[in-house]
């Protein structure tokens, strides 16, 4: 009985990576963590489980039920593909926050699970770059957090005019329901009906029906409105030109939806209306530790994901040119010079070169070919005359040209020509 046959397709909302794809993906890392680094900031990681109770302690029912993938391990416990970095990393600095030196400047490129309808911008899994300082507290630890954001996207060939740092700050909100008078026990969720405003039709509808007051909805959105800024905000607004960063502009309609924010909030948006979504975003969660029984830690961070990061390189036209780690395929003519083709391939990897040895049998012409389509620049030719006179014909497949050489020289000719 013949068995059904298996897709080929991955599962939705998820992405394969083939080596075109997985060369963008290196190059966008190795853009963040240089960056990171060259502001003193350390390379961290977890697993991707963590019980469940940790995401429903900080968070919203609404995200734990409905956007996680939550199940029950064979020891009956509720476990969670985490679905953001910022608990894992509470978790484990409150795990060891007396050995661990203050203020600590951490960073991950996590992958992270959502089940959500997947959309332009947004996917059910994706990698997302986590930056966080703890133990600094002030305008200039708030400051560098969004000069890193800002560093990674001209690291990755973007002009000021590209983007736009919108800021805003937590305690406004907090200001204003104490003003208007909305109860404490709806603050959280109103917090996460104005994140969505620019998404929904009827938010003053929707806004009233929660909070029961028609009165108290519009004088909180008018309220809103009026705030344009604060001696904060102006301050920080000053520290980030004093870091090269020009393109900050008040926000008071940022809001950030997880309930833990305390302080400063920032987003970043593409200027160009083809990318309406966010790039990224983050702010000031001063009390995130306190939940692991901890005393208060102060600590800011941000998040930036690799799928609306390549959306805004795209649009841009930044996107790197795929450049293959192979540098150099050697095409094997007979059969006979199979032996000497490895043992050449294996000299010239003790000299740090990148080689394939094809002994697929094809013709030469069609091993050259393949080589070209996978985008390797140089080729050898190898068969009983270079096995037996030890000159090889190294040919750059982008120019044509050809350079007879001795094996000792071959090296020494890739490293000028890759320069």
């Amino acid at each position: 009985m013949n068995k059904p046959r298996v897709s080929t397709e991955p599962y939705k909302g998820v992405r394969d990576f083939y080596p075109q794809d997985q060369f963008f993906q290196r190059y966008l890392f190795e853009h963040m963590e240089r960056v990171c680094e060259l502001y003193g900031y350390e390379e961290y990681n977890a697993s991707v489980l963590e019980p469940a109770e940790l995401y429903r302690s900080k968070t919203s029912e609404e995200i734990l039920n409905e956007q996680t993938y939550t199940f029950q391990d064979r020891g009956e416990r509720e476990v969670t593909l985490r679905p953001e970095m910022t608990p894992t990393l509470a978790r484990m600095i409150a795990a060891r926050s007396r050995e661990i030196p203050m203020p600590a400047r951490w960073y991950s490129v996590p992958n992270l699970f959502r089940y959500e309808r997947s959309q332009r911008g947004r996917l059910r899994e994706h990698w997302q770059l986590n930056v966080d300082l703890v133990g600094a507290e002030g305008v200039e630890a708030d400051a560098e957090i969004i000069a890193v954001a800002h560093g990674i996207l001209r690291s990755l060939g973007a002009d000021e005019r590209d983007f736009e740092i919108r800021v805003s700050d937590r305690r406004i909100l907090d200001s204003v329901y104490e003003s208007v008078g909305i109860a404490k026990e709806y603050a959280a969720r109103v917090t996460r009906l104005l994140d969505r405003r620019a998404k929904i039709d009827d938010f003053e509808k929707q806004l009233t029906e929660m909070i029961k007051h028609e009165e108290k909805a519009a004088e909180l959105i008018a309220e809103l409105e009026r705030i344009t800024s604060t001696k904060y905000l102006e301050d920080l607004r000053v520290q980030l030109q004093h870091m090269g960063v020009s393109n900050m502009v008040v926000d008071t309609s940022i809001t950030r939806g997880f309930d833990y924010y305390t302080g400063m909030i920032f987003e970043i948006f593409d200027t160009n209306s083809k990318n309406p979504r966010a790039l990224m975003g983050g702010g000031r969660y001063d009390n995130l530790l306190s939940m692991f029984g901890s005393d208060p830690i102060p600590a800011v961070g941000f998040g930036m994901g690799d799928v609306t990061a390549r959306d805004f390189l795209e649009t841009h036209n930044l996107l790197p040119n795929y450049a293959p780690a192979t540098e150099l395929m050697i095409c094997v003519v007979e059969k006979t010079a199979s032996q000497h083709a490895i043992a050449l391939a294996q000299d010239l990897r003790r000299q740090d070169i990148a080689v394939a040895v094809n002994f697929s049998g094809k013709r030469v012409g069609d091993q050259i070919r393949d080589a070209d389509k996978m985008k390797i620049p140089f080729v050898i030719v190898v068969g009983e005359k270079e096995r037996d006179s030890g000159r090889y014909s190294l040919k750059n497949l982008e120019s044509g040209n050809e350079t007879v050489l001795s094996a000792d020289r071959i090296a020494e000719h890739l490293f000028s020509a890759l320069e």
